[in-house]
């Protein structure tokens, strides 16, 4: 049996038993059993003094155990391994895990004012510098999301929640960890410690699939993608004064990338084919750098987003300017393929994270 466990990491103080007490009433809401464990780094009181399981443990028993009309619990005088808390967990729909920072769970990092926005840090051996602890991160939550994203620019592409946004970080939850789209994301092996893999494009047994979206809400979602190509001057020269034989290479090119952007699910094999509402592919001559710069705007209503269609239509309008001037230059470089921003959807708002990007 493979069960779905989130761990809650940071220093303390920066309130991760708080933002786990308003989960899990969140998604008790909506029906999804919950088991929490806790790991303390510190040694803690087992039980009341004066309590018969006090006394029973002070006087040296290795289990104890109570049991009421209403629940039971247990008391062991050895301290237990994540594998083992996780077996006596039973069929919850999801374990919510605190601290175990240095497991490979998959797990949340909460960073706040009071303890600072950069994540936990493990010692650089080469330099004694410090590095982010990054292992098995899949989200971020935090206090102000701004201070949070510059001193995390390492962690592009890791969605960054609002601690007081319960709502979209329990949607988060239910759709990495708990729906289908986290058969493998959130799942962990009774008997394995390898926390599951994030990749939701394979199933359990490692083959690939298109991702079940059909429980996911319908939004209006946007994708933002850029691309470079890299001229000599003389061509550069030809292209703006209209030399190329083959015709305007930046209005060919541009309605080459809007084809492109519809086509995107016919080249990319677990693509979901998405309805665009509109495509905006805007091509700019870089005098400076000797370049066409390309960025691509893609906005759809539905259940998944179109990163891969701005991707695709800044990716085919770059080939286009290749294929019309390749007469010219055979050297034309294309470079800078890349997501510059998202909205829409559970993971939340995303923008790549460089001064040295300036959007058209």
């Amino acid at each position: 049996m493979r069960k779905k466990v989130l761990a809650f990491s940071g220093y303390s103080g920066s309130g991760k038993t708080t933002l786990i007490e308003k989960i899990i009433k969140r998604i008790k809401e909506d029906g999804y059993s919950v088991a929490v464990i806790k790991h303390d780094a510190h040694d803690f009181d087992m039980d009341r003094e004066g309590k018969d399981t006090y006394r029973f443990t002070a006087a040296g028993a290795d289990t104890v155990m109570i049991s009421s009309a209403k629940r039971s619990a247990r008391i062991s005088e050895y301290p237990e391994s994540i594998d083992e808390m996780l077996t006596e967990a039973g069929d919850a729909d999801i374990v919510l895990v605190e601290g175990y920072k240095d497991s490979d769970l998959p797990k949340m990092f909460i960073v706040s004012k009071e303890t600072g926005y950069c994540l936990i840090s493990d010692k650089d051996k080469n330099g004694g510098k410090q590095k982010p602890c990054i292992r098995g991160c899949i989200a971020l939550v935090t206090d102000d999301e701004e201070a949070c994203m510059r001193e995390n620019a390492d962690m592009q592409g890791i969605p960054v929640f609002d601690r007081n946004d319960i709502d979209r970080i329990a949607g988060f939850i239910k759709e990495r960890i708990i729906g289908t789209e986290a058969d493998d994301a959130g799942s962990v092996s009774d008997a394995s410690d390898d926390g599951g893999s994030i990749f939701t494009h394979f199933d359990s047994e490692g083959n690939a699939r298109m991702v079940d979206v059909s429980h996911k809400d319908i939004t209006v979602r946007k994708a933002i993608a850029g691309a470079r190509v890299l001229l000599k001057s003389e061509t550069y020269e030809l292209i703006k004064n209209g030399g190329i034989k083959k015709g305007d290479v930046l209005t060919v090119a541009q309605v080459a990338g809007i084809m492109g952007s519809k086509r995107t699910p016919d080249l990319i094999p677990m693509c979901h084919p998405v309805v665009t509402d509109a495509t905006d592919l805007k091509l700019r001559l870089n005098d400076k750098d000797l370049s066409v710069d390309i960025e691509a705007s893609v906005t759809c209503t539905g259940r998944t987003g179109v990163e891969m269609e701005a991707i695709c239509a800044c990716s085919v309008a770059a080939m286009t300017v290749y294929d019309m001037c390749k007469a010219v230059q055979r050297d034309i470089v294309i470079t800078d393929i890349r997501l510059l921003s998202k909205s829409g959807g559970v993971h939340g708002d995303y923008t790549l994270n460089d001064p040295s990007i300036q959007k058209m």
